[in-house]
């Protein structure tokens, strides 16, 4: 299959300079020429078959004739070695729990499987790949976890001093190795700048064979597709209509799901819920797409201003305003109103929730009917927000004790402000 850019559709690459590249060199994102659509029979199976059967029916509709089938079963199975259960939290509404992965984060799905392909890649290629990747939280934990001493790659993350909860910071900047982390004077929407330019430097990719490992890389967004579909087949009420909240920053997880949907998955409605960085639900409700710049809440992940992946939103619907706001919704939420929902729904129900999942909780509250069963994506485990769900429910949280080893390393960073030409002069003597 090839691979086109948001910003010319007659720039077309294979899945290997699709991947590799990251972004494309006009500054758009790579998407797929066409969505296929699984088959009737699949969607009758959905319910017997493993995650791991489900994930490799979904990849090698995007993958076959580049990946030989033994390899993408390697990176599937390597990829979803922990479960994504969605758990009753009470009457209609479910928590499909995303952080039973090594850092306790969605992103450990889209990290590991992009690794897996990369490191293929790798093994085809003399040079050694760099990665770059921009973090408001735990992206930076998730691709440093899962490239970690990958053979033939580095991994550089940039993320904004400051911004990002200490758990979530000592997960990638601990480890060492083949991993760099570069604490930016700045905000998230700094260090995707800083990224993007990067990869708009002729020089600098003369010199590094570079990539990114942030949602804007095609095959970091495939794989959160999984997760949709067993969600699915783990309902118990595979009769309801089922709407999906997710919590959005840079709208990758969101784009995911109507990825699945166009693949044939029954979704009834999308919900984009946000904090106060509400630019698709303004969109949504306007039709005017007008960038910011970010404000910080507790859901910092979210904490984005201009996000990324709302191109290609548009892209699979065609620039069809029409056709988007019927498929999916928009909602934002304040941080008084997201410490209310995670105090009464640990009270009431005894149900934990980070402040992510909180907003994509009370995402739901005005698109459920007796039809339909909601399901909120709870996409990081409630101790990596420590502090902040503890001040809220007035309870005390025990560690998991992987984060708990995380938190007992010591934090090596290096310090920059957020001028693209130090970043350019670091990366060329790196």
């Amino acid at each position: 299959m090839k691979y086109y850019s948001t910003s010319n559709r007659k720039l077309e690459v294979g899945l290997r300079e699709a991947v590799i590249q990251g972004l494309a060199p006009d500054g758009g994102l790579f998407m797929p020429e066409q969505i296929p659509v699984l088959p009737d029979s699949f969607f009758a199976s959905l319910p017997q078959l493993s995650f791991q059967e489900i994930g490799y029916e979904v990849a090698y509709l995007f993958l076959k004739g580049d990946v030989p089938d033994a390899a993408l079963h390697r990176m599937v199975n390597h990829t979803l070695q922990f479960d994504a259960p969605p758990v009753h939290v009470h009457d209609q509404i479910h928590s499909l729990e995303l952080f039973h992965g090594p850092t306790l984060a969605f992103k450990d799905f889209g990290a590991r499987f992009l690794s897996g392909l990369l490191g293929y890649f790798a093994q085809q290629q003399d040079r050694e790949i760099t990665i770059l990747v921009a973090t408001s939280g735990d992206t930076g934990s998730a691709v440093a976890n899962g490239f970690y001493n990958v053979p033939g790659t580095r991994v550089v993350v940039l993320y904004p001093s400051g911004k990002v909860s200490e758990i979530q910071e000592k997960q990638f900047t601990t480890l060492g190795g083949n991993i760099t982390a570069l604490e930016i004077d700045g905000t998230f929407d700094d260090c995707q700048r800083l990224v993007k330019q990067a990869f708009g430097d002729t020089e600098l990719k003369q010199k590094l064979f570079l990539t990114s490992a942030n949602s804007i890389n095609i095959a970091r967004l495939l794989p959160q597709s999984f997760y949709y579909f067993r969600a699915f087949a783990q309902l118990k009420t595979p009769y309801k209509q089922v709407v999906f909240s997710v919590p959005s920053g840079n709208f990758g997880n969101l784009t995911a799901g109507l990825l699945a949907k166009q693949m044939g998955l029954p979704i009834h409605q999308m919900i984009a819920a946000t904090n106060s960085n509400d630019i698709v639900p303004n969109y949504l409700e306007s039709g005017i797409f007008s960038p910011r710049a970010s404000q910080a809440t507790i859901s910092n992940a979210m904490d984005v201003g201009n996000p990324s992946n709302f191109v290609r939103m548009q892209q699979l619907y065609q620039d069809d305003y029409e056709r988007l706001t019927v498929d999916v919704k928009g909602c934002r939420f304040s941080d008084d109103q997201t410490r209310e929902a995670m105090q009464k729904v640990y009270r009431n129900h005894r149900y934990l929730m980070d402040p992510h999942g909180a907003i994509g909780y009370l995402g739901l509250q005005n698109y459920l009917s007796e039809e339909s069963v909601g399901v909120f994506l709870e996409t990081a485990h409630p101790a990596k927000f420590k502090e902040v769900v503890e001040e809220s429910v007035n309870d005390t949280i025990e560690l998991p004790d992987r984060l708990h080893e995380f938190m007992s390393r010591e934090k090596r960073s290096i310090q920059m402000n957020a001028g693209f030409e130090l970043l350019k002069d670091f990366l060329m003597e790196f």
